[in-house]
């Protein structure tokens, strides 16, 4: 454990690069960069579990800001899971690497992948991408790793957890041998740990920030309410009630359960706004902008649960318990970031109680029943839906994902089948390219 959080410019870096952090507001480095910066200047490769919202894109961002100068070619890829974290890793590069000279380009399936051809073109030093666009761009020779010296990859148990670990190892094997590795996951299963020692070198660097069972803050709060159908929604209007959240994540489990849980807030009179894989990447970019800047709520697929930095989330509600209670460990670290308090409130369908007691035990965590005042809100008025099924566990209809990657993988229109793996538990779903 660190007793002293040191400065950047301990690190004796570049006067251009402590320039950039000091522009962004970054002075003083957190545990995991404190950790992580000097060891991948060292050469080191690194195996790195540390919780979301850490400091873990600083983390590997310095160092190869420090390492690399602007020559035009990809000296460095970074590999994440999602279209929104491959933007936000994007922005905070371009502003540290702004002052250095050093010219950075971002990559994902759902955009134009001419224009990001063409950014390839003008001379990238440092590529942030999704893996299905990333071998996209490899096959039609616009990304060439010959002379990549960094590869990191990014949220690893998401990447694995979405059915990428495949496109994962088909880009790091296209990689030099020469390169250094960096791998950051908040867990760490028996597959990544597999990866590290496949693919990084022998005396690669572990670093662990917290302890393992510390899988999530201890200033999170943990509650419970069992209902189905109706009682759902008087109990997120109770809760709501009863907390005023400031900012708030609204967990579904489908798109369509986000748009029905969003036209329910909306016309119940609050400030919502709804994001999912359904909507173009434009519109996602409006609602997290909204969200960020003046809306109390916003209602989410797993979309949100991983990679965003979205400040001073105070609760997270999880409309539909997740499936797998991994998932569960990720929405919540939305919340009670860099040691700030939030609160964790879940509804569990009245046949889940086996899966409230394994998150319990993944997370180990304690969760305490809360106590709400239904019965005022019973007779609230719900929007009208397609369909009045319930699902398993409680919600609506379940509904098949769209024939195109939402999550940031292949784009390319033609050939073959592609399985995605949701990350949402049992969930699995098969598109064909091409038919979108």
């Amino acid at each position: 454990m660190v007793n002293e959080l040191k400065e950047f410019r301990e690190l004796g870096l570049k006067r251009e690069l402590l320039e950039g952090l000091d522009d962004m507001g970054f002075r003083t480095m957190t545990e995991v960069q404190e950790l992580v910066i000097p060891e991948v200047l060292k050469h080191k490769d690194l195996v790195v579990r540390s919780k979301t919202g850490s400091g873990k894109t600083g983390a590997f961002l310095v160092p190869i800001m420090q390492s690399i100068e602007h020559r035009g070619y990809p000296q460095s890829l970074i590999i994440v899971p999602t279209r929104e974290l491959a933007v936000q890793v994007s922005m905070v590069a371009e502003k540290l690497g702004r002052k250095c000279g050093i010219r950075s380009t971002v990559v994902y399936g759902g955009a134009s992948i001419n224009i990001q051809m063409q950014n390839l073109r003008r001379g990238a030093d440092v590529v942030i991408g999704t893996p299905g666009r990333i071998i996209d761009l490899m096959e039609r020779g616009s990304l060439v790793l010959g002379r990549t010296k960094f590869l990191v990859l990014d949220e690893a148990d998401l990447m694995l957890d979405m059915g990428f670990i495949e496109d994962v190892e088909l880009i790091i094997s296209s990689a030099p041998m020469e390169r250094q590795t960096m791998l950051f996951s908040a867990t760490m299963p028996r597959e990544i740990l597999g990866i590290a020692r496949k693919h990084m070198k022998a005396d690669a660097a572990k670093i662990t920030v917290g302890e393992e069972e510390d899988l999530t803050v201890s200033t999170i709060s943990h509650t419970y309410f069992i209902g189905n159908g109706r009682m759902k929604f008087a109990a997120l209007l109770s809760y709501i009630e009863k907390f005023n959240p400031k900012k708030c994540i609204i967990f579904t489990s489908t798109q369509r359960e986000s748009e029905y849980v969003h036209n329910f807030l909306k016309n119940n009179g609050f400030n919502a706004i709804v994001m999912h894989g359904g909507l173009t990447q434009a519109m996602r970019e409006r609602s997290l902008h909204e969200f960020k800047t003046r809306a109390n709520f916003l209602i989410s697929t797993n979309l949100a649960s991983r990679g965003l930095d979205i400040p001073d989330i105070t609760d997270i509600i999880n409309f539909d318990a997740p499936d797998d209670p991994r998932i569960y460990v990720h929405r919540v670290g939305r919340s009670a970031r860099m040691g700030k308090d939030g609160r964790a409130f879940t509804i569990f369908g009245y046949d889940q109680e086996d899966l409230m007691r394994a998150t319990t035990r993944l997370a180990n965590i304690k969760m305490d029943k809360l106590v709400l005042d239904t019965d005022k809100f019973k007779n609230v008025q719900l929007p009208m839906q397609r369909s009045r099924r319930e699902g398993r566990s409680g919600g609506f209809d379940r509904e098949r994902a769209p024939r195109r990657d939402f999550h940031g993988g292949r784009d390319r229109g033609q050939g073959g089948e592609r399985r995605w793996h949701g990350s949402s538990g049992n969930n699995r779903h098969e598109y064909k390219r091409g038919s979108r």
